[in-house]
């Protein structure tokens, strides 16, 4: 089983030496612990896809210590620079053009010539800047299922897989990052996140453009049926049928909600950036491994209430289909 460490001094200087090692850690972040490993070291990547079990058409996002790291990599245009001098550290994510040789191992790409980039706030930026590489660093759960913002959920589902875990304690935000991508003058938003779109408007002054979900791959987290639990998900319901769990919100419950298996409540006061944060933990909670429903109250979707039915709705598609897939049998 995994060494689980808090995360002090002593715990990061393990980490970094493991890391440098080529070794995989499970390490904190403000939006979700990411399983980490070294971007330049292709066995390491490896690891990464064997330990998760993830498709390798499904690229990864590489985190950086600061913008200097980040240059040294891609190719950084002015707008995503701005992007970057505004929120970063923080939990948005640019797709940008791989420098040639970048020395990015081609499995964290997927094959593109882009490459999504994020500077994480607190102990992971700092253990980045001790390896002075990119951390190649997915949610640290087995791919499609429910995303670790605890070490312990960590251990839960990897902890027979990998060798170390750093405890900081619960997530800060509770979502994965938010992925946009400049084309010429317009920012596309490939992957609603811990950065609501209306914050990155509201900087740049110009509207953020949704991508079709339908379109091919180009970031990671755009795979329909993703963050998903064992039970099956009934999204925006009116009523709780016999049996079910309920994912509740805000002061109001549906009709019979007294008769749910369990209930819990992302935020009684119908805050999104609460609910945000407690999103993945109460599914993990609510989830039951031999199947079953969490039926699930509508939330809203303006701020961060886009990313949170975003990663509802991944949660609930069909295993097994492709964007277009869905489209078809809607």
């Amino acid at each position: 089983m995994a060494l689980v460490l808090a995360a002090d001094e002593e715990a990061i200087l393990t980490a970094v030496s493991a890391l440098a090692g080529g070794e995989l850690v499970a390490i904190p972040t403000e939006t979700v612990y990411g399983l980490a490993a070294d971007a330049t070291n292709g066995d390491a990547v490896a690891k990464i896809f064997e330990a998760k079990g993830r498709p390798h058409f499904n690229p990864l996002i590489c985190h950086v210590s600061d913008i200097v790291m980040a240059e040294r990599y891609a190719v950084i245009d002015p707008l995503s620079r701005e992007l970057m001098d505004m929120f970063w550290p923080g939990p948005l994510s640019l797709v940008v053009p791989l420098k040639p040789d970048s020395g990015i191992h081609p499995l964290v790409a997927a094959g593109l010539d882009t490459i999504a980039l994020r500077m994480p706030r607190g102990i992971a930026g700092r253990i980045i800047a001790a390896v002075d590489k990119p951390l190649a660093a997915p949610s640290a759960n087995i791919s499609g299922k429910i995303s670790g913002t605890s070490a312990e959920a960590v251990a839960d589902d990897l902890g027979d897989r990998i060798a170390l875990i750093l405890d900081a304690g619960p997530s800060e935000v509770g979502l994965e990052s938010t992925i946009v991508k400049v084309q010429g003058d317009d920012v596309l938003l490939l992957r609603p996140g811990g950065l609501a779109a209306e914050d990155i408007e509201a900087v740049l002054g110009r509207k953020v453009h949704r991508l079709d979900q339908r379109a091919a791959i180009l970031a990671p987290g755009m795979m329909a049926s993703h963050y998903a639990p064992s039970a099956h998900l009934r999204l925006n319901v009116q009523d709780v049928r016999q049996g079910e769990a309920l994912l509740a919100f805000g002061p109001r419950r549906v009709s019979r909600a007294e008769h749910a298996a369990a209930c819990l409540n992302l935020s009684e006061a119908g805050n999104l950036r609460e609910a945000a944060a407690n999103l993945f933990d109460f599914m993990k909670r609510l989830d039951s491994p031999g199947g079953g429903v969490i039926a699930v109250e509508p939330i809203p979707f303006d701020g961060l209430g886009e990313a949170i039915n975003d990663r509802l709705a991944r949660a609930a598609a069909p295993r097994g289909l492709s964007i277009n897939e869905m489209e078809q049998i809607k």
